[in-house]
C-alpha cells in the first residue's frame, strides 16, 4: 500500500523520510514539486499527483506536506485519513505538530510510523494503543534515556488490542458514563457588491450578539515578495464555540451496545473556511 512517506517544509525541503518496503528516491517528489509551482495558492495543491510509476498522495497541516507514495492503486481517502491520523498522533505526543518538534523528537516519530504502518498497510492507529507501545516523550524519560541507553518501546502488549473497542482499555470501569460528539461546520460565506456606494459585503449568515467571533488574520507574501507598504490582502479565521451558524441541531441521539445509560453532550463550533480581507 503505502511505500514510502515524506515530509516537506513550507521552504520545499524534505526533512524527514520513512520506507517501508523498498527505498523510493527523494526524485519522486519533483512530480510534487512541479505541482506546488503551478498551484496559486499552498492549499491548492492536488491531493492525488499520478507519476509515470508512482502515486502521490498529500495533505498539508500547519505548513508541513506529509506526501506518501504508492505504488498501486489504492482509494485515496483511506490514505488521506491515515495522513490526519499520523498528523493527529504527532500533535498528541508532542503537544504541537511543527518541524522543530518532530525533530527533536525524531526517534519517537520513526518509532510511531514503525507501529502505525506494518509493511506498509495500517496496523495500530489508535492514540491509546500506541502510548502503551510507545511511551510519550518527557524531559525525564529522555534524561533516563540518554543515561541507560533505553527507548520509549513499552514492555507489554496493549491491552486495548484485547477490547471490543480498540481505542479502550479492557476492564475500564467509570463512575459517571458520558458521550461527547463535536458538531463541526465550515463557512466560505458568500458576499454582495452595491455599485453604488461600492460597498463589498460577506454575509456569513445570523450571529448571536452574545456569541461573537474571535477574529484572527494572517498576511500572505510569495517566497522573496518583499513586505508591503499598504493595501495587504489578508487571510481571516475565525471559531464561533457553541453555534452551529446554519440552525443546524441535533434532536436526537441514541447509543447502542451499552447496558448502562450515559450521559449525552452536543457541542457546536463554527469556524471560517477561506476568505481574504484585501484593504
Amino acid at each position: 500500500m503505502i511505500h514510502s512517506l515524506f515530509l516537506i517544509n513550507a521552504s520545499g525541503d524534505i526533512f524527514l523520510e520513512k520506507h517501508w518496503k523498498s527505498v523510493v528516491s527523494r526524485s519522486v517528489c519533483d512530480y510534487f514539486f512541479e505541482a506546488l509551482e503551478r498551484a496559486t495558492e499552498p492549499e491548492n495543491v492536488p491531493p492525488v499527483i499520478p507519476t509515470p510509476h508512482h502515486f502521490l498522495i498529500n495533505v498539508l497541516r500547519h505548513r508541513i506536506y506529509f506526501v506518501a507514495v504508492i505504488q498501486s492503486e489504492v482509494p485515496p481517502l483511506f490514505v488521506i485519513e491515515f495522513l490526519h491520523r499520523v498528523v493527529d498522533t504527532f500533535q498528541d505526543y508532542f503537544g504541537v505538530c511543527t518541524e522543530a518538534a518532530i525533530k527533536d523528537n525524531v526517534v519517537v516519530v520513526y518509532e510511531l510510523l514503525e507501529e502505525m504502518l506494518d509493511n506498509g498497510f495500517p496496523l495500530a492507529t489508535e492514540s491509546n494503543i500506541l502510548k502503551e507501545l510507545i511511551k510519550p516523550p518527557t524531559i525525564l524519560r529522555t534524561v533516563v534515556n540518554t543515561i541507560t541507553g533505553s527507548t520509549n518501546v513499552g514492555e507489554q502488549l496493549p491491552t486495548g488490542q484485547l477490547s471490543v473497542v480498540p481505542w479502550r482499555r479492557t476492564g475500564v470501569k467509570y463512575t459517571n458514563n458520558e458521550a461527547y460528539f463535536d458538531v463541526v461546520e465550515e463557512i466560505d460565506g458568500t458576499y454582495t457588491f452595491d455599485p453604488v456606494t461600492k460597498l463589498l459585503s460577506w454575509d456569513v449568515g445570523k450571529i448571536n450578539p452574545q456569541k461573537l467571533p474571535s477574529l484572527k488574520g494572517s498576511m500572505s507574501l510569495q517566497t522573496g515578495a518583499s513586505k508591503p507598504d499598504e493595501n495587504p490582502t489578508i487571510n481571516i479565521q475565525f471559531k464561533i464555540q457553541q453555534l452551529a451558524i446554519s440552525g443546524l441541531k441535533v434532536n436526537r441521539l441514541d447509543m447502542y451496545g451499552e447496558k448502562y445509560k450515559p450521559f449525552k453532550g452536543i457541542k457546536y463550533m463554527t469556524k471560517a473556511g477561506k476568505f481574504q480581507v484585501r484593504t
